[in-house]
């Protein structure tokens, strides 16, 4: 299983594996790790979107709206993109509808793919054994922040490439330089990521609570899969 990174979603049309492959989108802060949050309280469907206007298309049809901009909910959504919010409910049999600045964006950029995983901490080893099951090739794709790399997706995506261990073969330089980083951490992400652009703007918007848990691993192990536009179990 050979495995590319790609640093930002601007880079992800470059990428060199292309064919039969498996993409997996990585927003840890936090994106991803709140849809695999919402899986876990029971939603049975998100709806990723990348703009706000079509929101509102799903009002009527009985779906929770959830946007994030710039890191703050957006006025007149229900949810922004905290997962430690969406632990506190019960969303058994709910639908959402979601649009945040990165993440949504990643994961539909990658709805080219064979097939589209969500990715974090949150699910890491779940994530891992579903794609030693499948054992096709896999793009990692890293939302960073508008288009800019970012650290604490980046060592997501190393700490996956450790998981998968010997039945992953790193591809090209951004994997090897992923790789690297992830070790570096010595198993401590979240202090290695405490300057980081984004920890330091979450915690400006007193966002603290999401960002220990974004970094703690197999909290929400589930695997949220994009078919048709939607993502489920």
């Amino acid at each position: 299983m050979r495995i590319e990174v790609s640093l930002s979603p601007a880079l992800y049309p470059y990428r060199t594996l292309t064919e039969h492959h498996t993409t997996v989108a990585i927003d840890v802060l936090r994106a991803t790790t709140a849809i695999c949050a919402a899986f876990q309280a029971g939603c049975i469907e998100v709806v990723p979107l990348d703009n706000l206007e079509a929101l509102e298309v799903y009002r009527p049809l009985g779906y929770h709206l959830a946007a994030e901009r710039n890191g703050e909910k957006v006025a007149g959504a229900e949810y922004g993109n905290s997962p430690t919010e969406y632990l506190r409910y019960n969303l058994a049999g709910q639908r959402i509808a979601y649009s945040t600045t990165n993440g949504t964006v990643s994961i539909l950029r990658a709805a080219d793919a064979d097939l589209t995983l969500v990715g974090a901490f949150a699910n890491i080893h779940a994530l891992a054994a579903r794609l030693q099951r499948d054992a096709q090739d896999v793009v990692l794709l890293c939302s960073g922040w508008k288009n800019d790399f970012c650290l604490e997706d980046t060592l997501v995506a190393g700490a996956l490439i450790e998981a998968l261990g010997n039945a992953a073969q790193p591809h090209g330089d951004a994997a090897a330089m992923t790789s690297a980083l992830w070790k570096a951490t010595n198993g401590d992400p979240l202090s290695y990521c405490a300057n980081a652009s984004h920890v330091l703007r979450l915690q400006r918007l007193g966002a603290e609570v999401d960002i220990p848990f974004a970094f703690k691993q197999d909290t929400c192990p589930v695997v949220p899969v994009l078919k048709n536009g939607t993502l489920t179990l």
